[in-house]
């Protein structure tokens, strides 16, 4: 048996039961793992429903363009799509979403705009207002419109939910969705609670998102509404595929407790997911008291880990962000394991030859160049050699005539390695603020010193 093209693999996806993430839990924990669909996601199924109504109804013509915001899945589902059915696709994206999902959707031919994430959703700079104005500007384009585009749920009220129901053999008790535009939860929600009223319908939402606070409260409130790093999940405005009636409850995670569980799903269930999924499974844990041992929960897994390989899957992105702390050095060790010093710096207005005498008296040979007391550069014995062979009565010059760029900064976080990989022939140190707010060198030294203790 083969497929007549690509379109037809998408759905029937595994249902895969968790052991060590959940070991915590009573009950029996299923993953459905959407991404063995053709984009990786689940959004594939939602992507392909939206285009089919549109193309039923005549707002989608043959030869289209179509525009939408998307942070990368969706994207991909209608990218996919697109090129089976011969349509264009322009999408905006914020700046939030992985460099992976941007490159992925431009793969398949498709016209990515990346637009600020800090932004109202009514701020023409916002990738909903930019998706929308392009919608008016291209000519035989339109924009499905994944959050308020009720095709979206009934896709997964006509696919995810049977299927779960089928693979459970009706046993499912609680489903388990992060939250984003709501088509997941409410589509294959509705079908399940149909087939048993009494099933539970929890939605995930993040810290920096409006569900919790209005499914609880009935009031959206902005004041909620602030930048959040969790991908996938969450919003800063209630769309219409939200059905906050048939959802029991919303519980929020933190950011870093969503990044660590993705980690943690693919290194002690070896399977490689998103974002999304490590949130899903870290608020099911805070909810585990709720569930007795012959409860049955499906938890969907909505993306690919791939997508997040500069992101959760990388050491230095978590430490930037204080999310991992590991044995390995830091900048803030190495600063812990040397004796204390006072970093020595001159000012741009100081002479070349002030510059040279410092350095012969401290045994030194580099120096951070200040201005006002910040620093904006730095001089080395090697650009004062090089200065004073091309002229040598620059001893005299100020110090800013033969200032280079300042060394890089990194954060405390920033751990041996990266330090290691920024000190090279141009910068033989790095800068690093520590937590009194004061500006520290670190030089190749310094690391050697810290290994060696």
């Amino acid at each position: 048996m083969w497929y007549n093209n690509i379109l037809e693999t998408i759905g029937n996806t595994p249902l895969v039961k968790l052991n060590k993430v959940t070991k915590d839990i009573k009950a029996t924990v299923l993953a459905k793992i959407e991404t063995t669909n053709p984009g990786n996601s689940i959004k594939d199924r939602m992507a392909l429903k939206m285009i089919e109504d549109a193309e039923k109804s005549g707002k989608l013509k043959p030869g289209g363009t179509i525009i939408e915001g998307t942070s990368g899945n969706t994207g991909m589902g209608l990218a996919i799509a697109a090129v089976i059915k011969g349509y264009k696709c322009i999408f905006t994206t914020t700046d939030k979403q992985s460099k992976e999902k941007v490159d992925a959707l431009k793969a398949f031919g498709a016209e990515v705009i990346v637009c600020p994430t800090d932004v109202e959703p009514e701020d023409p700079r916002s990738y909903y207002s930019v998706s929308s104005r392009l919608e008016k500007e291209v000519p035989n384009s339109w924009k499905p419109n994944q959050y308020d585009n009720l095709s979206n749920s009934i896709a997964h009220y006509e696919q995810t939910g049977p299927e779960i129901w089928d693979q459970t053999e009706g046993k499912i008790t609680h489903l388990v969705v992060g939250v984003g535009t709501g088509g997941t939860i409410s589509g294959a929600g509705k079908f399940l609670r149909e087939k048993n009223p009494n099933i539970k319908i929890w939605g995930i939402d993040t810290y920096g998102s409006v569900f919790k606070k209005y499914k609880e409260t009935g009031i959206f409130d902005e004041k909620e509404i602030y930048p959040y790093i969790t991908e996938g999940i969450g919003e800063d405005f209630l769309p219409r595929n939200v059905d906050f009636d048939l959802i029991d409850l919303f519980e929020k995670v933190t950011d870093k407790d969503a990044a660590l569980m993705t980690r943690d799903i693919a290194r002690k269930e070896g399977i490689f997911v998103g974002n999304s999924a490590g949130a899903a499974i870290a608020g099911l844990l805070q909810l585990k008291d709720k569930l007795k041992e012959d409860d049955v929960v499906v938890v969907i897994f909505h993306d690919h880990g791939s997508r997040y390989m500069g992101k959760m899957f990388n050491d230095d992105w978590l430490r930037e962000r204080g999310f991992l702390e590991d044995d390995k050095l830091t900048a803030k060790s190495i600063l812990a394991k040397r004796t204390p010093q006072e970093m020595v710096t001159i000012d741009v207005n100081k002479t070349v030859l002030e510059a040279i005498n410092t350095m012969k008296s401290l045994f030194i040979s580099q120096i951070p160049v200040t201005q006002q007391g910040m620093v904006v550069g730095k001089i080395t014995e090697s650009d004062i050699l090089s200065a004073l062979l091309e002229n040598p009565s620059l001893k005299s010059a100020k110090v800013e005539s033969i200032t280079t760029a300042t060394f890089p900064f990194v954060d405390l976080n920033t751990s041996i390695d990266r330090i290691s990989g920024l000190i090279n022939k141009e910068n033989a140190a790095v800068l690093v603020e520590d937590e009194q707010g004061k500006i520290e060198i670190i030089t190749q030294y310094d690391i050697i010193n810290a290994i060696s203790e």
